[in-house]
């Protein structure tokens, strides 16, 4: 009898133990679903505070409410842009809007500058390498005073930019809510043929012919030498042209971030950008950018004339190269950064 009634003692202590691991464990599963709902559905005003503290500059105060006069036609300007993106996205939404919920991995290219509040969403071939040093500048604490004193190589070190998907759920989303967000654009086709020429014709880029070049020339060419098979070194623009349409690149997952489209890299019909900057206004659009974020007396954007810039006559005698088919294609993949950005259709296309 004695036994027994010590059996039942340690079996009822066991299924206490029991019912509060998974008492405890559906709390805590409880916390779990309430920290990922609760920054989009509810904000705790403290939180935000103590995670992101209020500089005394607001570049997108400054931007919606200019303190100063010079700043209102240019911020009628920008406005015509927003308002440009805002109607694409309308116009196109079932296309636009396929992944309504933007992943981690969707903000890689979104670079935070906590201390001027702002947020640049950097596009490759459009002046990144001279916006991400700018942006050292403005997140270096005073290490850096000059933006061309910084390697071009040294701009492209991940662990040199802090970008918005290093922070929790919280603060990305104060930060898209209360920081300045810009992106620079450029003409697409413009911006696709200084990819090509920068990556596939420029010899030391060994690492793009290897990865790209190998598997374009083993798709595309006819009796490839042996030397092209592996090296890539001298993939042809209409080879290049046809591996971007070819549905088969499509399904082995995202472009290149080189010639991935702005759409996809920046997600505008999903982020609410303050300021498109553009790659022909590149020097007035970035200086109204450090003006609003109040460091213009200190700092301006890089210029410096390059002989090898890729022009629209440039672009038109590469697309002059490939089939009336290709060139359809290609603005059919890039229509809506064409749409978006206000960017006519090339009048060099040859559309059947």
């Amino acid at each position: 009898m004695k036994q027994t009634l010590l059996e039942l003692m340690r079996m009822s202590r066991i299924c206490r133990m029991v019912l509060a691991t998974c008492l405890g464990s559906f709390v805590l599963v409880i916390f779990y679903f309430q920290s990922m709902f609760q920054p989009v559905m509810r904000r705790n005003p403290f939180a935000a505070e103590a995670c992101c503290p209020k500089g005394s500059h607001n570049a997108l105060q400054e931007l919606y409410n200019p303190s100063q006069s010079e700043f209102s036609s240019t911020a009628f300007l920008h406005q015509t842009r927003r308002d440009q993106v805002a109607e694409t996205c309308r116009a196109y939404g079932s296309s636009s809007r396929k992944r309504r919920v933007l992943t981690p991995g969707d903000l890689k290219h979104l670079v935070v500058d906590d201390e001027h509040e702002m947020i640049y969403c950097y596009v490759p071939k459009v002046a990144c390498t001279n916006w991400k040093r700018v942006m050292m500048v403005l997140t270096g604490r005073g290490k850096y005073s000059d933006p061309m004193e910084i390697p071009s190589n040294e701009a492209h070190v991940p662990a040199n930019l802090k970008t918005l998907n290093q922070y929790s759920i919280p603060e990305i989303n104060h930060r898209l809510k209360s920081f300045l967000k810009f992106l620079f654009v450029r003409e697409p086709f413009e911006r696709l043929v200084s990819a090509y020429r920068n990556k596939f014709t420029l010899k030391y880029n060994t690492s793009f012919h290897k990865r790209f070049g190998t598997k374009i020339v083993r798709r595309y060419r006819k009796n490839a030498t042996q030397e092209a098979l592996q090296g890539g070194a001298d993939v042809k623009f209409q080879e290049f042209a046809e591996y971007l349409v070819d549905p088969a690149t499509l399904r082995e997952g995202p472009l290149n971030e080189h010639w991935e489209t702005v759409y996809s890299l920046c997600h505008p019909c999903h982020i609410h950008y303050d300021l498109v900057g553009k790659y022909e206004t590149l020097e007035e659009d970035s200086n109204y950018i450090l003006r609003l974020a109040g460091v213009s007396d200190y700092l301006r954007f890089p210029t410096y004339a390059k002989s090898t810039r890729t022009t629209d006559q440039m672009t038109a005698e590469f697309f002059h190269n490939i089939s009336s088919q290709q060139q359809a294609q290609l603005y059919q993949l890039y229509k809506l950064d064409f749409l978006m950005f206000n960017y006519s259709m090339p009048s060099y296309l040859k559309l059947e």
